[in-house]
């Protein structure tokens, strides 16, 4: 079999790029033939390869891939993001793409059970080729790019692309307060700048900041492993997520995570249980306080963290699902 998997952005470090190189290497070890399409980047081809199925990420910008194709592909199927679910469904001006993508598809996909119900409250005729299959996680590797903290210090971590949605300014402005009281707090912001206004906005933050907060940048995916080896605690800031995969990779590491309590964050994290959600600043530094001073707290919430992570999100069980949904589709 042989399978296109076309999505927007793919040259950029972004959650789509992340999950559509799991996705195919999990493919490629089931004996898949995978490509790998980017559907945006002044992408202007009008011919896509034959192949069996087409496998689009993110039902707008999927669509308006296919408008300039010159024949559309004969079998595909979409998996819905967070982009889709908490703007373009709802935007009256996209809201049309979005429908005629899902409806022209063989089968959906979507992350979690949340984002099924919201889908199917707003397009309720295509409950029948509906399928969720929760987000695998990478295996990173022992060697590569090594990262030194302080010695002594509680090092925060928020991985991010800079855009407005991801909030992450947030993070610097709680996290000061508490950097106030307690001195040896560091801060780690990972991604590239998606939009230069809020690229500023952080870049002149961090600036200000100098002593405890550092900004990595953009890195390979691969490097991330040796980012999380040194974590305490990995922060989530954004408005809105689909399923993020630094958060389930952060996990799978045993790494307590503190959360923003949007609807994708909530899917994955069990508030006190694998991880904490907050809903305001004040909840935000009291629970980044307790996972601070609590050893045994921040141990077991790591370990019940990773042990869920194991059960519920093997990138093996994602592939294979996601096979059998191709090889029905093609049936």
């Amino acid at each position: 079999m042989k399978v296109i998997l076309a999505t927007p952005n793919f040259h950029q470090p972004r959650g789509n790029t992340v999950t559509v190189k799991r996705i195919a290497d999990g493919l490629n070890k089931l004996g898949v033939n995978t490509e790998i399409v980017s559907i945006t980047d002044d992408n202007k081809q009008t011919v896509i390869p034959k192949v069996d199925i087409v496998h689009g990420f993110h039902a707008y910008r999927f669509y308006q891939f296919m408008k300039q194709l010159k024949s559309k592909p004969e079998t595909y199927i979409v998996t819905i993001t967070g982009t889709d679910l908490n703007h373009y469904l709802w935007d009256t001006s996209t809201r049309p793409d979005v429908i005629a993508s899902l409806t022209g598809a063989e089968a959906i996909h979507v992350f979690n059970d949340e984002a099924k119900e919201t889908l199917l409250r707003e397009v309720p005729n295509v409950k029948h080729k509906t399928y969720m299959i929760p987000q695998g996680t990478d295996d990173f590797r022992e060697d590569g790019q090594t990262f030194d903290k302080d010695a002594g210090s509680c090092l925060f971590v928020l991985p991010a692309g800079i855009r407005k949605v991801k909030n992450v300014p947030s993070a610097i402005h709680m996290l000061r307060k508490l950097h106030e009281k307690s001195p040896h707090i560091k801060l780690w912001i990972i991604g590239p700048v998606l939009e230069s206004d809020e690229g500023k906005i952080v870049k002149d933050l961090v600036a200000q900041n100098s002593d405890w907060v550092t900004y990595l940048g953009q890195l390979n995916h691969a490097d991330m492993g040796a980012v999380y080896r040194k974590a305490d605690v990995l922060l989530n800031t954004s408005h809105s997520e689909g399923q993020s995969s630094a958060i389930l990779e952060a996990m799978a590491f045993g790494i307590p995570v503190l959360v923003a309590g949007n609807q994708g964050n909530r899917s994955i994290v069990a508030h006190r249980e694998t991880g904490f959600i907050y809903e305001n600043e004040n909840q935000f530094l009291d629970y980044a306080e307790e996972i601070m001073n609590n050893n045994n707290l921040r141990q077991s919430i790591g370990q019940a963290a990773a042990q869920y992570i194991a059960e519920f999100h093997s990138s093996q069980h994602e592939a294979e699902a996601l096979l059998k949904i191709y090889q029905q589709s093609i049936e």
